[in-house]
């Protein structure tokens, strides 16, 4: 049966509201100068979801345009996590089937992956952006003996402006993944609020460069 991809974009997207508007059990990890990283034990499989929070010294339609989930877009030479991206296949506007690989990290210790994912893009009255996203299986993206298969939980960011600021953006992102393999929980847990503090810190700089 072929996959509901525009259903299961749309209960992505719901989820990010619900965590947006579920202010309960989370706990600070780490702050930088950025984001203030904090996670919960996670409702869809046994890890942790983990939410950042910072403000980008830019505009909401500047930070989206280098987050944006979109074919050459710019996220693949400033987001340290992103060796490569591709749609596999549009399902609509704003809905599409998308394979992210990603280098190895943490020393090595973290071989190169790739998620296959849903992303959905939306646009809210107040002028907030959303971009969310969760795993699927797609007949274009076999699994690839070169990568470990990692899955995303409902993940994405808002891009919220703020009231009288105009070149300000709250950035409110939601990871939950599942890198897959056999990592050490330790280095799991250690991986990702590093991992969120450098999205930020590389954003920053490219919303910046972006201005310049």
């Amino acid at each position: 049966a072929a996959m509901d991809y525009a259903g299961l974009a749309e209960a992505a997207a719901e989820k990010m509201g619900l965590y947006r508007r579920d202010p309960g059990g989370w706990r600070g990890c780490r702050r930088t100068s950025e984001v203030a990283v904090s996670w919960r034990p996670s409702a869809e499989f046994a890890g942790n979801l983990y939410r950042g929070e910072g403000i980008l010294p830019a505009s909401p339609r500047d930070v989206w345009e280098c987050i944006k989930p979109v074919a050459g877009g710019p996220r693949t030479r400033w987001d340290q996590n992103v060796k490569d991206f591709e749609v596999i296949e549009a399902i609509s506007d704003t809905v599409s089937v998308c394979r992210t690989t990603t280098p190895s990290a943490f020393m090595r210790i973290i071989s190169p992956r790739e998620f296959v994912d849903v992303v959905v893009m939306k646009q809210y009255e107040d002028g907030t952006m959303l971009s969310a996203a969760t795993h699927v299986e797609h007949p274009l993206c076999p699994a690839r003996p070169n990568f470990v298969r990692g899955f995303n939980y409902p993940c994405g960011c808002f891009c919220i402006p703020l009231p009288g600021e105009p070149d300000r953006t709250q950035l409110l992102s939601f990871f939950q993944t599942d890198l897959g393999g056999y990592l050490p929980q330790t280095v799991v847990d250690s991986f990702f609020p590093a991992s969120i503090a450098g999205f930020y810190s590389n954003l920053t700089k490219a919303v910046t460069a972006l201005k310049a």
